[in-house]
C-alpha cells in the first residue's frame, strides 16, 4: 500500500537559516605557553606569527630551539563533529615534532564521557617523530610507517588527530625549509643513460630543453629591487633599459647527447673519468655586464652569484667544485664572456631526474659593508629520454598508494572485516523482511532468528564495532547540509555511515522500526533483558493506552528542544543529547561517571517490568526516525477486518504497545518484531481464523450432499 506524503508533516527541518562563522586560530590563554616551556624549558624570545601559516621562532641567546604553529592556520580537516581540531605543535630546526597539544575540539565522544587525559595521552605519542615519517593509527601495510594505537572508543576522532598533526607538522616544516617535500615516499634517484647519444648541434639541444636560457634585461634587474634600498641604485637610463644584464644558459653534462657534443669526445671522457660516483656536473655560460662567476670568491670560498636548488636543499658551489671551461666542440654555439663547470657532490644526494633550478644572485651596494640582494631562478629538468628511472618496489608502491588515500578510504581499508560482517549481516535481515511471511507462518524458527539477530546486533554492532546511531549523528547531518557539506566527515566511520544509509532505506520502504527493532544496540539490549525477565517469571505492567498513547510526545519534544539548542551551540547539544544513554551502555561499556551510570542501569531496571520504555518514550533518535516513516511506500504488516472489532488480540499481544484498539498498527512505534504477523498466520491462534476453521468443520460434518464412507470387511 503506497503513503502519499501527508501536507500537515511537521515543517521542523523545511526552513533552516544558519551561518558558518569563518574558522581560524585564537588565543587560549597560559596553556600555549606553558607548553612551550613544559617541552623547551625559558625561552628568551618568542616572535610574532609570521608567513602564512603564522609560525612563531622560538629561540635562546640568539639560537634558534623551535617553531610553535597551532594546525588551525595550516589545514581545516573536519572531524567527526563537523568542526575542526585545533592543534599547537612545537617543532625542532630538524623537522622533529616536539609536542602536539589539543587546544580546541567538538567530538561528542570526548565532551562528555571519554576522559581529556586519554586525548592528550595520545597527542603525546607524537613527540620524538619526524615530519616525513609516516603515521597510521592502527596496523599498516608499510613496515616503514610509525603506527600509534588510537583511543579506544574514539578511532575516528584519533584518525582526525594524526592527519591534523602530521599533515599540518609536515607542510610548515616544508614551508621553513627544515625537511623536503617529498622525502617521506621518495623513490631511488633516477640515472642519466650513458648509453644514449645521438649527434646534436646547438640549435637541436636547446630546442628539446637540454640547454635552458635566462635573459635579463637591465630594466628587469632595476624592477626586482623596486620598494627596497637599492632602488636607486646602478639604476639604468632611458637608452640602457633594454640593454641585456646576463644572458645565462645551464645544462647538464653527465647525458653524452649533450656532454659529448658540448665539450668534444676527449674533454668529456676526461671530465666522466673524474667525477666520482652519485657526483653530477652541469655546465653554466653567460655573457653580458654582469658575471655569474664574479670576483669576490677567494680560495676555499663559496661562489657567491649562483647556487642551486632542488626538493628545497641549496646547493653552493665552491673552488674545488669549479672547472674552467675554455674548449667547446659546437660550432654554432654563441660566443660568451665566461664559462664553468661545475660539480655536484655526492653528499648534497641530487636526483638528476628530479626538477632543480640554477639560482642567480644580483647584489647591488646600498653602504660600505651592506648590499641588497635580488635572485632569479633558471628552471631546468633533463630531458626524459636521457634518464633511466628505478622502478619502484612493490613496498614502494604499497606505501605510495596507503599514503595517497584520503583518510576516509584508509578507515574503510582499516574496518574491511567489520564491514564485511556488517554487509552481510544486512543481507540477512533484508532476507528477513522480504520473506517475512513465510517466517512468520513458522514462529518458533521467527523467534530464534529473531533472538540470534538481536545477540549480534548486542555483541557485534554493539560490543565490538561500537556502531550505535545517535540523534547526535542527525543534528550533525541537518547542520552540515547548511554551513559546509563534506561527504568525507559522513564516510570517516564506515559502519555508521553504511548503517544509516541502510536505516534510510529500509525507513522508505518499511518504517523506523527495522532500525528500532533489529539494528539498535540498545534496543536490542532492552529486548533480551526483557525476554528473560519474563522466562524468570517477573511481572509486567502496562500503561493504559490513553497514557501511553500522551507519552509518545516525550520523546518529539526532547527533539525539538536538542535541535533549538543545537542552533545556538552544537556543543550545548550534543552535551544534552545524554538523555541517550547509548555513549554509556555501549560505546563506553558503563566505564564513565557514576550518574550516567545509574542513569543507564536505571532504564534497563525498568526494562525489565515494562519492554523498551525509553525506546517508547524518551528516545529523541527514535522521533527523529518516525518524522519520515509517513513517507514509507509499502505496507507489508498484513491485517484483516476483524482486527480491532471485534479481535483485540494483537494489540494486547505487541508487547510495545504499538497498536491501537481499533486494530490500526502506528508506524511511527512499530518495531517490526513480526509478532503480530505470526499471529495473524496461526490458524490456531488468530481468531477470526480460528472462527473459519471451525465454520469450515461444521459445514463438513452437517452438509446432507455428502454420503458417509464405510469401510465393509469383504466376505470370504
Amino acid at each position: 500500500m503506497l503513503h502519499p506524503s501527508r501536507s500537515w508533516l511537521p515543517g521542523l527541518f523545511v526552513v533552516l537559516l544558519m551561518f558558518a562563522g569563518i574558522v581560524q586560530a585564537k588565543d587560549y590563554g597560559d596553556i600555549q605557553q606553558q607548553r612551550i616551556h613544559h617541552v623547551l624549558g625559558q625561552v628568551d624570545s618568542t616572535s610574532g606569527p609570521e608567513g602564512p601559516f603564522k609560525v612563531r621562532k622560538l629561540s635562546t641567546a640568539g639560537k634558534v630551539l623551535g617553531y610553535v604553529f597551532q594546525s588551525l592556520d595550516v589545514v581545516d580537516i573536519p572531524a567527526y563533529s563537523g568542526k575542526p581540531i585545533n592543534v599547537q605543535v612545537i617543532l625542532d630546526p630538524a623537522g622533529v615534532i616536539l609536542d602536539a597539544y589539543v587546544l580546541e575540539h567538538h567530538e561528542p565522544i570526548l565532551l562528555i564521557g571519554i576522559a581529556e587525559e586519554k586525548l592528550h595521552a595520545f597527542s603525546a605519542r607524537y613527540s620524538g617523530i619526524n615530519v616525513n615519517r609516516r603515521v597510521v593509527v592502527g596496523h599498516s601495510s608499510d613496515p616503514s610507517a610509525v603506527t600509534v594505537d588510537a583511543i579506544a572508543g574514539a578511532t575516528v576522532t584519533a584518525m582526525v588527530v594524526n592527519e591534523v598533526i602530521m599533515r599540518a607538522a609536515h607542510d610548515v616544516a616544508v614551508s621553513l625549509g627544515l625537511v623536503k617535500g617529498d622525502a617521506g615516499l621518495a623513490l631511488a634517484p633516477a640515472r642519466v643513460r650513458s648509453d644514449i647519444f645521438q649527434p646534436a648541434d646547438w640549435t637541436t639541444l636547446t630546442g628539446n630543453g637540454a640547454i635552458r636560457r635566462l635573459h635579463l634585461t637591465r630594466s628587469q634587474v632595476d624592477a626586482s629591487f623596486k620598494g627596497t634600498e637599492a632602488e636607486q641604485v646602478e639604476t639604468a637610463s632611458g637608452e640602457q633599459v633594454n640593454d641585456t644584464f646576463i644572458d645565462l644558459y645551464v645544462t647538464h653534462l653527465n647525458a653524452p647527447t649533450i656532454g659529448r657534443n658540448l665539450l668534444g669526445e676527449t674533454q668529456y671522457r676526461t671530465l666522466m673519468t673524474e667525477l666520482k660516483p652519485g657526483e653530477q656536473a652541469i655546465a653554466v655560460m653567460g655573457s653580458g655586464r654582469y658575471s655569474f662567476k664574479g670576483s669576490g670568491y677567494v680560495r676555499g670560498g663559496i661562489f657567491d652569484r649562483v647556487q642551486l636548488r632542488q626538493s628545497g636543499d641549496t646547493i653552493s658551489f665552491r673552488d674545488l667544485d669549479f672547472q674552467r671551461l675554455n674548449d667547446v666542440a659546437m660550432d654554432d654555439m654563441p660566443d660568451f664572456d665566461e664559462m664553468a663547470i661545475f660539480i655536484i657532490r655526492a653528499s648534497h644526494r641530487f636526483d638528476p631526474g628530479a626538477p632543480w633550478s640554477l639560482e642567480l644572485l644580483v647584489r647591488r651596494q646600498t653602504g660600505p659593508v651592506s648590499g641588497t640582494f635580488s635572485s632569479f631562478e633558471l628552471s631546468y629538468q633533463l630531458p626524459e629520454p636521457y634518464l633511466e628511472r628505478p622502478l619502484p618496489t612493490p613496498e614502494q608502491l604499497a606505501a605510495a598508494e596507503e599514503a595517497s588515500r584520503p583518510m576516509w578510504l584508509t578507515l574503510w581499508y582499516q574496518k574491511s572485516v567489520e564491514i564485511s560482517a556488517l554487509g552481510a549481516a544486512l543481507l540477512v535481515l533484508t532476507a528477513i523482511l522480504f520473506f517475512q511471511d513465510s517466517l512468520a507462518r513458522r514462529p518458533a524458527l521467527l523467534h530464534w532468528v529473531r533472538r540470534a539477530y538481536l545477540a549480534f546486533t548486542v555483541v557485534f554492532l554493539g560490543g565490538f564495532a561500537l556502531a550505535q546511531l545517535s540523534v547526535v549523528n542527525v543534528l550533525t547531518f541537518i547542520h552540515a547540509l547548511f554551513e559546509d557539506f563534506r561527504w568525507e566527515l559522513f564516510l570517516s566511520d564506515p559502519l555508521i555511515f553504511i548503517l544509516w544509509v541502510f536505516t534510510a532505506a529500509s525507513i522508505l520502504l518499511w518504517g523506523r522500526g527495522v532500525f528500532c527493532g533489529w539494528l539498535c544496540p540498545f534496543g536490542a539490549l532492552q529486548e533480551l533483558i526483557n525476554e528473560l525477565a519474563r522466562k524468570f517469571k517477573v511481572p509486567q505492567y502496562e500503561l493504559p493506552f490513553a497514557v501511553h498513547e500522551r507519552l509518545w510526545a516525550i520523546k518529539y519534544i526532547i527533539l525539538l528542544v536538542l535541535f533549538g539548542v543545537s542552533l545556538e551551540s552544537m556543543s550545548g547539544a550534543e552535551r544534552l543529547a545524554e538523555v541517550e544513554p547509548f555513549k554509556t551502555a555501549i560505546t563506553l561499556k558503563f566505564d564513565r561517571q557514576w550518574w550516567f551510570v545509574a542513569y543507564a542501569a536505571g532504564l534497563l531496571v525498568i526494562n525489565l517490568f515494562t519492554r523498551k520504555v525509553y525506546c517508547r518514550y524518551v528516545c529523541p533518535l527514535g522521533a527523529a526516525l518516525a518524522m519520515p516513516t509517513r513517507l514509507r511506500l509499502f505496507d507489508w504488516l498484513k491485517r484483516r477486518k476483524e482486527c480491532g472489532n471485534p479481535c483485540q488480540l494483537c494489540a494486547k499481544e505487541c508487547e510495545i504497545q504499538a497498536i491501537h484498539p481499533d486494530g490500526r498498527i502506528n508506524a511511527n512505534e512499530c518495531h517490526y518484531c513480526l509478532d503480530c504477523q505470526m499471529t495473524w498466520h496461526n490458524e490456531n491462534k488468530c481468531p477470526p481464523l480460528i472462527n473459519k476453521r471451525k465454520k469450515r468443520s461444521k459445514a463438513t460434518a452437517t452438509d446432507p450432499q455428502r454420503i458417509p464412507v464405510v469401510q465393509v470387511d469383504p466376505t470370504p
